[in-house]
């Protein structure tokens, strides 16, 4: 059976991009940023996406795009014969599932706040009520359960249509809404008396708090680093099946460097709503899902017009979580059609039942099952967003980065044949001795980084 392709450069770029520009870029990014020098925490960042997640992005492409197939039977076809490469499949397919089972919930929130934006809810509320407000939400197992199985259903809907009617056509037109949606956001947001202060706190240079002394900027170091190598969604085979859609008539370097400006790009301009949004209200910034579901209502309420701008915000963040799980959900449609031969029929019903049943416990953590958690890592949601964030994409991404550039895997050369055919930016020949020992050291930092916290907080309960 013929491959399937994509329709247009256009969409295998939206599309790419959808899935590595998650909650993560719009929520996360500008508050670090703004945490360690603004625009000097960019620049660093800046460094860490061109040495370490393009790079990587681009093998992952060329694994994809070389074997025509999914991390279900790509590693089986480029790998040489006897090798154990193909084995990695197992903890890819096992990596998407365990980002659905606790993003699919989140998606759920995002879409959950549009009709309550919409609907007037929180007008004249201030802070304190608006966290009543989203600890409720957290507290109704029903109303977690109902949206996240609201996100599958549009997700897995959106993905039985094929690939160029669905996939494809859908998410190229929510990208472009997301992208106008931004736009509109933007120019609301500075126009607003007082922004400048929140422009200038976000976006002028501020090294001094970067190099204030050296754990600071050890800090800030691996919130850049690892803000670069999480964005792109490298590591598990999620960009591998889009690279097996794709032609040869456009180099793999020159690709992932136009998806990595799109994704930092709305990672910027998030950070163009929101902080001068806050500055002009005089509400300091927060991190994480205070900032957005219950800092933001409240100023949002503050604006003339409030409630439409921030309906137009969480129909932009429900864009962003979608796109991510749409992408994800085609990978893992695609490893059932590679790996046992399934039409896309019986991938998607298979996966229109398992996908919520093994989301469950995640919306049931905050509620039903919030007393269930692992010291110093959290409750069920931190659990499995740290076996995705802290292992499996740092562990897959140094699989990638060995079997491209190693010597028993699929081999340089082949690698940089695949990379660099078409026109467009081209993989340098002579980075090969930084991919092979300088990306699994930064890669090993960043997993160990990870790991620290925690192996000193069990010696601490010891």
């Amino acid at each position: 059976m013929q491959r399937e392709q994509f329709g247009s450069r256009l969409g295998f770029i939206l599309i790419s991009a959808g899935c590595a520009i998650g909650l993560g870029n719009v929520w996360r990014f500008p508050y670090i940023c703004g945490e360690y020098g603004g625009a000097a925490f960019v620049l660093m960042y800046l460094v860490f996406l061109v040495i370490l997640g393009l790079p990587i992005m681009a093998m992952e492409f060329a694994v994809g795009r070389g074997s025509q197939k999914s991390i279900a039977r790509a590693f089986d076809v480029l790998e040489p014969k006897g090798s154990g490469w193909h084995r990695f499949k197992w903890v890819g397919i096992a990596g998407n599932y365990l980002l659905m089972m606790f993003y699919t919930t989140v998606a759920g929130w995002m879409l959950a706040y549009v009709p309550k934006m919409a609907a007037g809810t929180f007008t004249g509320a201030d802070t304190a009520q608006t966290a009543a407000a989203f600890d409720a939400m957290l507290g109704n197992p029903e109303e977690l359960v109902v949206w996240m199985i609201v996100a599958v259903g549009i997700a897995i809907g959106v993905c039985s249509l094929g690939l160029q009617k669905g996939v494809e056509r859908i998410t190229k037109v929510m990208m472009v809404c997301l992208l106008a949606i931004i736009g509109v956001l933007i120019v609301r947001a500075v126009t607003l008396p007082g922004a400048g202060e929140g422009v200038l706190f976000y976006l002028a240079p501020d090294f001094s708090k970067i190099f204030a002394d050296v754990g600071t900027f050890c800090d800030a170091a691996y919130a850049a680093m690892g803000q670069a190598f999480f964005t792109l969604s490298i590591g598990m085979g999620s960009m591998a099946i889009f690279g097996s859609y794709i032609g040869k008539d456009r180099s793999l370097m020159g690709e992932a460097a136009t998806i990595g400006a799109l994704d930092t790009g709305v990672a910027l301009a998030t950070g163009l709503i929101i902080f001068p949004a806050c500055f002009a209200f005089g509400v300091a910034p927060d991190s994480g899902p205070g900032l957005v579901f219950i800092t933001l209502p409240s100023v949002f309420e503050q604006m003339w017009l409030g409630h439409v701008w921030g309906t137009l915000f969480f129909i932009f963040m429900s864009f962003a979580a979608l796109s991510t799980v749409i992408a994800v959900f085609e990978c893992i449609l695609s490893f059932a059609m590679d790996q046992w031969g399934w039409t896309r029929r019986k991938a998607v019903i298979f996966n229109l039942i398992a996908i919520p049943l093994l989301s469950l416990p995640c919306a049931l953590g905050f509620n039903v099952l919030s007393g269930v958690e692992l010291a110093g890592v959290g409750n069920i949601q931190s659990i499995e967003d740290f076996l995705v964030s802290n292992n499996i994409l740092p562990l897959g991404s140094l699989v990638f980065v060995a079997f491209c550039a190693g010597k028993r895997g699929w081999g340089w050369d082949n690698f940089l044949a695949e990379a660099n055919s078409g026109s467009g930016l081209k993989f340098p020949a002579w980075i090969r001795p930084w991919m092979r020992f300088g990306v699994p050291t930064l890669v090993i930092v960043i997993l160990a980084l990870g790991w620290l916290p925690i192996i000193q907080t069990w010696i601490g309960m010891a």
